[in-house]
């Protein structure tokens, strides 16, 4: 019987584990390397062997209700997009409201993680760990939850490029970079074209002579705001908006899609038009890119070739004199290297994992990997679920398919070149929908609709925030629904810094939907009868009905 799980890491995975272990009454030991929480949020002047990193200026991309925890919302006067510094303040509030610190060990680093001798009965872990005094320290576990994250290995792909050699000039990875001030003056290229080189090139362009973002390939170029200013993640993740990719032709909707975001910017124009289309890969979200390349300070460049002694030939035979510096944002190797090596069986020598979390090789299901995948949406919830699942099936209450079952592919996305990187995909809420559904916690659409269609109303047509999955089954949350019907509100609080004058409304009686309302409740009970006292009964009995869900309803903010 499972009941001692250790933790590797205590940034947001980890403390999620540690959390989720303490409800279902097991006893989790969070081995941690550093002498704080955060993980990957925990900024550090200088990047540490083994350890993520993070640039001084990061901002979130996803908004605070759609990555918080689901049981416990962020502050309301939070930032709807938050600075690192803040979200580490969130993990600081809710490891302290649950009592997680003490099961924390800090400064303790997970060396090894092997089967023990009779894993095929017992299922249990040896476990060697490296304290602050360099001792090492044995110990035995029922299961592993592996949060150590996948940004710790850069991949720096020098090799790719003549004459790196001889170049005169910086050559660094994306994870060395802390701010712009050294850069100053400086003309630079930034390769690579994700989150974090958009967010990386623009930083600089801001301080360097000149900024040059070479890529492979485009990307689709979206912001963080949608309509009214609102956080785009909650306009579009929704279940509603999963039901239309269904429904319409994907080409419809691809084309729709990107011909709102070529009304901000053109893509091609601007260079950034890419060869795959909006659906087939996550776009990049960044609110300034356009803008720099629109003012000249950052220019579009393709792949580099090759270096000479001080500059930069690239693919299309121009030539960039003079660099002073080249930062690559090129990714990380997802390697855990003190795992089994029998577990990363796949083509590529890389992790093979059931659903992104088992080894299905394991003959005991008692080893899973958190936090391990690419989403379009937040991490966050995706991994508080993953963990709820994990320990379910470590406790036998859920179990796994067979081996053979396990292996099949699965959650497919044949666009991506890289198949390595293809296999990490997985969508969003259908991901989370699969794992709600194994543990007993996913929300019973149909029975809301006819028991508290204002809920049902707010969970179909509005953003799948995380509270959904704590309205019923094991880990319900009492305070789920009140969090679903005020999450609007949470956005708009830190809008509220100035008092604004009230405006003087002024409704004609089509708009007005309180009127609209009576209307039509009154053309109900002519119909229903020709009295006037079963009319005046009917009609206040509907329209009370009709002001109450209304009333719940209507978009407030």
């Amino acid at each position: 019987m499972v009941r001692r799980v250790a933790v590797v890491g205590a940034g947001s995975s980890g403390l999620a584990c540690v959390k989720v272990c303490l409800e279902e009454g097991l006893d989790p030991v969070c081995f941690e390397s550093s002498d704080d929480i955060g993980g990957l949020w925990k900024f550090k002047e200088s990047p540490e062997p083994d350890r993520s990193s993070i640039y001084r200026s990061l901002v979130v991309n996803t908004s605070k209700e759609m990555m918080c925890f689901s049981d416990f919302p962020m502050p309301d006067d939070y930032p709807n997009y938050m600075h690192n510094s803040q979200l580490l303040q969130y993990f600081r509030l809710y490891a302290a409201h649950f009592h997680l610190l003490q099961h924390i060990r800090f400064q303790t680093t997970v060396r090894s993680v092997t089967q023990r001798p009779d894993f095929s009965v017992s299922g249990q872990w040896d476990i060697v760990t490296m304290n602050k005094n360099n001792e090492e320290e044995r110990h035995i576990f029922d299961a592993v939850l592996v949060c150590s994250g996948h940004y710790t290995h850069p991949v720096l792909p020098l090799s790719d490029f003549l004459g790196h050699e001889t170049f005169l000039g910086r050559l660094l990875h994306s994870r060395e970079y802390r701010d712009a001030d050294s850069f100053r003056g400086e003309r630079v290229v930034v390769v690579g074209f994700g989150n974090s080189g958009g967010d990386v090139a623009v930083e600089i362009s801001r301080s360097a002579e000149k900024t040059f973002l070479s890529v492979r390939d485009g990307f689709w170029v979206m912001s963080r705001m949608a309509h009214r200013g609102l956080p785009v993640d909650m306009t579009l993740i929704s279940r509603f908006n999963i039901l239309l990719l269904q429904l319409l032709p994907k080409t419809l909707i691809n084309w729709a899609a990107e011909r709102a975001l070529n009304q901000k910017h053109d893509h091609e124009l601007y260079g950034l038009k890419p060869r795959h289309r909006l659906l087939d890969k996550r776009p990049l979200v960044n609110d300034d890119l356009p803008g720099r390349i629109l003012q000249g300070a950052l220019v579009m460049k393709p792949n580099i070739r090759a270096f000479k002694d001080s500059g930069v030939t690239f693919e299309d035979g121009t030539v960039e004199d003079n660099i002073d510096s080249v930062v690559f944002c090129t990714g990380y190797k997802g390697i855990f290297p003190f795992l089994p090596s029998a577990l990363s069986e796949g083509p590529h020598s890389e992790l093979t994992l059931y659903k992104r979390v088992f080894p299905p090789s394991l003959q005991q299901p008692t080893l899973a990997v958190m936090g391990f995948f690419q989403v379009r949406g937040p991490i966050m919830p995706i991994v508080e679920m993953q963990v709820r699942w994990a320990v379910k099936v470590f406790s036998g209450l859920t179990r796994l398919p067979s081996t053979q079952k396990m292996l099949e592919p699965s959650f497919s996305h044949s666009n991506f070149p890289n198949p390595q990187q293809a296999v990490l995909q997985v969508d969003f809420i259908q991901y989370l929908d699969f794992m709600a559904e194994e543990i007993g916690v996913k929300p019973h659409l149909w029975r809301l609709l006819l028991t508290d269609p204002v809920l049902w109303a707010k969970i179909f047509f509005g953003p799948c925030t995380p509270y959904q999955y704590r309205l019923t089954g094991p880990g319900q949350w009492a305070g789920a629904r009140q969090a679903i019907l005020t999450q609007w509100e949470r956005v708009a609080k830190p809008f509220r810094s100035r008092a604004l004058p009230e405006p003087e409304v002024r409704r004609s009686f089509p708009c007005s939907p309180w009127l609209t309302a009576c209307a039509g409740t009154m053309v109900m009970a002519l119909l229903l009868s020709h009295k006037i006292v079963p009319l005046v009964q009917r009609a206040t009995q509907m329209l009370s009905r009709s002001k109450s869900f209304l009333g719940d309803l209507w978009f407030t903010d």
